[in-house]
């Protein structure tokens, strides 16, 4: 986790570090039994070669997860995660880095609370936008 990021500090503009993830088969399978998502175009190669993929592919939910930890890891500890959502756009895959980006698209106060909107997304290596979303986060203020 980061440190703690301010309101005050925030600028629309502003880019969140990347988050790269490397999702593995193994992390496909754990994720199945964690989520209940056993359909198998997530784990047998062979299946989603019949199904017209080009193999196996990652869960879009894991991918959205991955999105949900660059907010909230760039958020802190007492920022609060109000709203996120994402499109599925396209496939990522297994032993392919998935990067996730984000940036503030706004910044307003709002009855009383500091609220910052993002623009998120994860991408291939090529920089193909596979899973574009938005973000709306309550940050900490260092006036008090």
């Amino acid at each position: 986790m980061a440190k703690q990021i301010y309101f005050d500090d925030v600028e629309v503009g502003h880019e969140l570090a990347p988050l790269i993830k490397h999702p593995t088969t193994q992390q496909l399978v754990k994720w199945a039994g964690a989520s209940d998502d056993y359909y198998q175009i997530h784990y047998d190669k062979d299946f989603a070669l019949a199904n017209n993929l080009p193999g196996v592919i990652v869960h879009g939910w894991l991918t959205f997860s991955f999105l949900g930890q660059l907010v909230t890891d760039w958020m802190g500890y007492e920022g609060t995660l109000r709203k996120i959502g994402c499109n599925y756009r396209g496939m990522n895959f297994p032993n392919q880095d998935t990067i996730c980006r984000g940036k503030v698209t706004k910044k307003y106060v709002k009855d009383g609370e500091n609220i910052v909107e993002l623009e998120i997304k994860a991408e291939n290596p090529k920089g193909d936008v596979l899973v574009p979303g938005n973000a709306t986060v309550v940050l900490p203020s260092r006036k008090k």
